[in-house]
């Protein structure tokens, strides 16, 4: 076990010091640990999201252990895997303490007895340092400070929601392919093979317990797809027709492009700068037998790729902040910076003005973020809107949005969702 604990916080580390990506450190230690089991592999991402989820939390109550900085950065990674599983799992407290002290001898066996006196005096006193860890925001809520502003100033007391929505472990929804089957149908195939689920949506059933893709029935055959009930408003919303020619110009990984193709019959062109995953799109199509036009290209260069001819329906799912789906990347929180969102502001308004020519005369463009952040979402349509006076924006419905504005919840994270129509 101490094995799986020292290497999730070698990946903890990657991430804080390094500013890596969760997943590729996580999928590149995998890769080296062929020989382990799957609840090996399970465990080593367990502790290092959930490390990472709660990392507020977590060094403000190292603030409070440690009366001054440790000589060596890896053994405050490995306290704060170790605080984790105290805190969050159901782990054997004196098992937790024993591997932490037998992973600092792995790494400084000089500070193997702090580590043991460190966790030691947490168990004695977690009561207290929980309550004085929590007199700081960060520490309470585990988001940045510019993060927990930022989001107060916008929605005020709804802030604390949405940011304790960001901490919980994210629903496994699926979207049933009504090509093949209806969501009746499987919502009983589910049941015959004792999963339970509910209907959250018409075409979105939610698990009350996320499991493998291939425990899944008919997964393999393209009966259903893994998609957050929140992105399978996009297809809906974007009012696609039999004939029509569509463009979803950042594809990847394919969700919302199979989602339209399921819908209707139409003339595809699916976009994306990223060709590795763009044959995750391909791979999604062959799955659930669907066709589309596939280019390796960037959203903003259409020059590049574009063959003249305009869409009637643009999907323009853009380049965010991510914002609003943390809890399935908890590394975004601390990855990101607040000159981050202007830049991305920046970005989506260029690519708004761009993919707007490719747009046939009465023709919708869906606009779409999974961000929470008003900054890239309203504020970037408002100013669009300003500078192109044959664009409409379109009343759309969702459920308990804001403008548009999806919040993460218990059955969907967090989206922005604006229809704009080019006047004919």
């Amino acid at each position: 076990m101490h094995n799986i604990q020292l290497a999730a916080s070698q990946i903890v580390q990657q991430v804080l010091v390094d500013g890596r990506n969760l997943n590729q450190v996580l999928d590149e230690s995998l890769s080296r640990k062929a020989v382990w089991t799957p609840s090996q592999r399970a465990a080593l991402q367990d502790l290092s999201y959930g490390t990472l989820r709660f990392y507020g939390q977590l060094d403000a109550l190292l603030g409070e252990l440690l009366h001054k900085p440790l000589s060596d950065r890896r053994i405050y990674h490995v306290l704060l895997v170790a605080l984790y599983q105290l805190q969050y799992s159901k782990a054997a407290k004196h098992a937790v303490v024993d591997h932490a002290v037998r992973s600092a001898q792995m790494v400084n066996t000089k500070l193997s007895g702090v580590v043991n006196a460190i966790l030691r005096n947490f168990l004695r006193s977690q009561a207290d340092l929980l309550e004085r860890a929590e007199q700081h925001a960060t520490g309470r809520y585990s988001y940045p400070q510019w993060w927990i502003d930022e989001l107060q100033a916008q929605y005020g007391e709804r802030s604390a929601a949405i940011l304790e929505a960001g901490n919980q472990h994210p629903p496994m929804s699926l979207r049933v392919n009504q090509r093949r089957t209806t969501t009746a149908a499987y919502l009983v195939q589910l049941t015959q093979q004792d999963l339970s689920a509910r209907l959250i949506e018409p075409d979105a059933l939610q698990l009350d317990k996320p499991v493998p893709v291939d425990k899944l029935p008919g997964f393999h055959a393209g009966l259903v797809s893994v998609q957050d009930a929140g992105a399978q408003y996009a297809a809906r919303l974007l009012d696609v027709h039999d004939g029509m020619r569509v463009l979803d110009a950042c594809a990847a990984p394919g969700g919302k492009t199979s989602h339209i193709l399921e819908l209707a019959e139409v003339e595809m062109v699916a976009v994306d700068k990223d060709a590795k995953r763009l044959h995750r799109v391909a791979d999604n199509l062959q799955r659930l037998e669907l066709t589309a036009q596939l280019l390796v290209g960037d959203a903003a260069e259409p020059e590049k790729w574009w063959d003249g001819k305009c869409f009637q329906r643009i999907l323009a799912d853009v380049p965010c902040s991510a914002s609003g789906v943390v809890r399935r990347h908890p590394d975004i929180k601390w990855l990101r910076r607040s000159s981050d969102i202007a830049s991305f502001a920046a970005q989506q308004l260029d690519i708004l003005r761009v993919l707007w020519r490719l747009l046939a005369q009465d023709g919708k463009l869906l606009y779409t973020t999974c961000s929470v952040f008003h900054q890239e979402n309203e504020q970037v349509v408002a100013a669009f809107l300003a500078q192109q006076p044959d664009a409409r924006w379109l009343p759309i419905s969702l459920p308990d949005d804001i403008d548009g504005q999806l919040l993460p919840n218990d059955q969907h994270d967090g989206f922005f969702y604006a229809l704009l129509q080019k006047s004919a």
